[in-house]
C-alpha cells in the first residue's frame, strides 16, 4: 500500500542531465537568482554593493528583470509597492552594512502595512561572522539584529547548499498571512565561490493557510445575526487577503454599515448605501461605532489612526478577525479570531443567518451628512476641490501612492479609492519619501496602467534621485508635488501647540525644472488647471512631474475634546 507521504517525484531525463552536468561558471549568487526564478519571481529591485556583487553578476545569467533604484530605502519602497499591487513577494537585493541599514525605514513600512518584501542582503566574509572585530568593510557585530524587530523572520546562510532552502523559507514566511517583509543574509565569499550544486529548477514554498477556529466563527455568526445595531470596521487585512467581495456579501446579508480604515481604503464600495466611507477622524463616526451593539473588526488592530487617536471606546460586543496575532485584542477586549480575513469571512458567510434592517442606510446617510456639515463649516473649499480634481483626473483602475502630506491626510478620509488595492500610503509606519519610489514599483508590476504618486515638497526631497530611475526604465508614474515651502503638517502642529514653528521651513528647488534636467517632463500647475494638467500627464506614457504651489490646511480634529 502506498501513502501520499511515500510518493517521490522522479526527475525527468532533462533534469537528471542538468543535475549531473550543471553549466560551468556558476557561483553562489546563481543559486540565489535561480531559486527566485523557480519560486516564480520575475522582477527584482535593489542596489549593488561590493559584498553583493556575486548576486548581481548572476543576474546577467538569469531571466529576472532588474529595476535599480538610487537609494536602498527607495528600493525597499519600490519592492513594497510591487508587493502590494501583485500580492507576490518582491525580491530586494542589498549590500552589507550601510546599504542594508538604509533599507530599514522601508522595511518598517512594509511590516506595518503587511507588504510582502523578500530582502536578500550580502554579509561580510564568513570568517568575519560571530561578533569579533575583524575590520572588514561594512562590518557589524550582528547585522541581522538590526532587522529582527522589524521583519517577520530572519534567515542566515553560511554555505551555498543552504541558499535554496533559506530563500524558499523566507518566501513562504513573506506570503503567509499576515504578509510582511523578511530578511535573508548571505556572506560575500559564499556568493562568490564557484558551485557545482545542480541548477535550482523546482522549489516548494507554499504559504501556510490561517483558517479560523469553527467554534469561534459560530459564536460570531450568532452574535451578528441577533444584533440590533451591528457595524463593521474593515482594515488593510481585507485588502491584503483579497476579501473585499466577501466583505460586501456579509455586510449586505446582515445590513451592517461599514467603515474602512485608512489602510483598508477601497475594501468596501464608497457609494454603497451601507458605506460610512473612511471618516475615522470624526466624532460622528466614532459615536456611531461606539453605539453598535456588535462591532465586527476585520483586518485591523484598531490602532491610533483607526480609533480616532484612541478616543474610540466601544460599548457593545467586539468581534476581531486578525491575522497578526500581536494585534489581536491589543487595544480592546473582543471575541478574538486569529485568521486570514478571506477565510474568516467565508466561514461567516457559510454560517450567519440573514438579518434585515431597512433603517441602516438612513442611519448611514445621517452620519455622512453630519460629517459633511462639520467640514463645510471650516472654510476648506480649496482642499476639497483639489481632492476632487485628483479623483476626476485619475483613471478609476489606476493605483495611487500617497506620501505623508496634508493632501494625503485628506485623502485618507475623503478620497474615493474606486476599488480595493488601488490606494496606498505610508500611514503604517508614517515615514516620509514613500510615494514616488513605491509608485515606481507599482508601475514595474503593471506597465499597462498609469500610476499616481502624491508628495509634499518635504517628502519629495527624499526621492528626487529616483527621477533618474523613472527615466531609465520608462516607468509611467505621474508625480504630483504639492509645494507649500516646508513640512506643512508639522507647521500646523507646532503653531497649534507652541504658537510658533521651528525647523519647518525649507529652501527647495524648482521641481518642474529639476524634473526636466532628468529628461522628465515637468509642469507647474494651479488649483484651476490641476485636473487638466494631471489628466494630460497621466495619459502620456513615461514619467512626469506636476508641481502645485499651494498652502493647504487640515480639517479640525475631533479627538482633542
Amino acid at each position: 500500500m502506498t501513502h501520499d507521504h511515500d510518493l517521490v517525484l522522479r526527475p525527468t531525463a532533462a533534469q537528471t542531465e542538468a543535475a549531473l552536468n550543471p553549466p560551468p561558471g556558476r557561483i553562489g549568487g546563481d543559486l540565489v537568482v535561480e531559486t527566485l526564478a523557480a519560486l516564480g519571481a520575475t522582477t527584482v529591485f535593489g542596489l549593488p554593493g561590493q559584498h553583493a556583487l556575486g548576486v548581481f553578476d548572476a543576474l546577467r545569467r538569469s531571466s529576472l528583470r532588474y529595476v535599480g533604484l538610487r537609494v536602498e530605502n527607495n528600493a525597499g519602497f519600490a519592492a513594497d509597492g510591487y508587493g502590494r499591487i501583485t500580492g507576490e513577494a518582491a525580491p530586494l537585493l542589498l549590500s552589507t552594512g550601510p546599504g542594508a541599514l538604509t533599507s530599514l525605514a522601508a522595511l518598517h513600512e512594509a511590516a506595518s502595512a503587511s507588504a510582502p518584501v523578500l530582502a536578500i542582503s550580502s554579509q561580510i566574509p564568513t570568517a568575519g561572522l560571530g561578533g569579533g572585530r575583524h575590520g572588514y568593510l561594512h562590518e557589524l557585530p550582528d547585522q541581522s539584529a538590526s532587522f529582527r524587530g522589524v521583519v517577520k523572520s530572519v534567515h542566515t546562510v553560511r554555505s551555498a547548499s543552504q541558499i535554496p532552502s533559506a530563500v524558499a523559507a523566507a518566501w513562504t514566511s513573506a506570503l503567509t498571512a499576515p504578509h510582511g517583509p523578511v530578511w535573508v543574509e548571505i556572506p560575500q565569499d559564499v556568493l562568490l565561490a564557484p558551485t557545482s550544486i545542480p541548477v535550482v529548477t523546482g522549489v516548494d514554498a507554499f504559504p501556510e493557510d490561517l483558517p479560523p477556529r469553527p467554534e469561534l466563527t459560530a459564536v460570531a455568526a450568532d452574535l451578528l445575526a441577533r444584533a440590533a445595531r451591528p457595524a463593521i470596521i474593515a482594515g488593510g487585512g481585507v485588502v491584503r487577503a483579497d476579501a473585499s467581495g466577501k466583505l460586501r456579501q456579509l455586510a449586505e446579508r446582515i445590513d451592517a454599515p461599514v467603515v474602512t480604515t485608512f489602510g483598508g481604503k477601497g475594501a468596501f464600495p464608497w457609494t454603497h448605501p451601507l458605506s460610512l466611507r473612511s471618516w475615522l477622524e470624526d466624532r460622528h463616526t466614532t459615536d456611531f461605532l461606539e453605539d453598535a451593539d456588535v462591532l465586527l473588526v476585520i483586518g485591523s488592530g484598531l490602532g491610533e489612526l483607526s480609533s480616532n487617536y484612541h478616543t474610540f471606546t466601544p460599548r457593545g460586543r467586539v468581534i476581531q478577525i486578525e491575522a497578526d496575532l500581536g494585534k489581536l485584542e491589543s487595544n480592546h477586549p473582543a471575541l478574538g479570531i486569529h485568521a486570514d480575513a478571506r477565510l474568516a469571512l467565508q466561514a461567516l458567510l457559510e454560517t450567519v443567518d440573514r438579518r434585515e434592517d431597512q433603517e441602516a442606510p438612513a442611519r448611514v446617510r445621517t452620519v455622512l451628512s453630519r460629517v459633511a456639515e462639520r467640514i463645510a463649516s471650516q472654510d476648506l473649499t480649496l482642499e476639497q476641490d483639489l481632492l476632487a480634481s485628483v479623483r476626476r483626473a485619475l483613471p478609476a483602475d489606476s493605483p495611487s501612492f500617497w506620501d505623508m502630506t496634508i493632501l494625503s491626510y485628506w485623502a485618507w478620509s475623503a478620497f474615493d479609492a474606486k476599488g480595493p488595492n488601488t490606494m496606498h500610503s505610508a500611514q503604517g509606519a508614517g515615514g516620509l519619501g514613500y510615494a514616488f519610489p513605491a509608485a515606481l514599483g507599482a508601475a514595474a508590476a503593471d506597465p499597462g496602467r498609469p500610476v499616481l504618486a502624491v508628495s509634499g515638497d518635504g517628502g519629495a526631497l527624499y526621492s528626487i534621485a529616483e527621477l533618474a530611475t523613472a527615466k531609465q526604465y520608462g516607468l509611467s508614474v505621474t508625480w504630483l508635488v504639492v509645494d507649500d515651502g516646508g513640512y506643512g503638517i508639522l507647521r500646523e502642529y507646532m503653531t497649534d501647540a507652541f504658537g510658533a514653528t521651528t525647523a519647518t521651513e525649507l529652501t527647495r528647488p524648482d521641481y518642474a525644472a529639476l524634473a526636466e534636467s532628468f529628461g522628465v517632463p515637468g509642469v507647474r500647475t494651479s488649483p484651476e488647471t490641476l485636473e487638466r494638467d494631471l489628466a494630460e500627464a497621466l495619459a502620456t506614457p513615461g514619467p512626469s512631474v506636476v508641481v502645485l504651489p499651494a498652502l493647504l490646511r487640515m480639517f479640525a480634529p475631533t479627538h482633542l475634546g
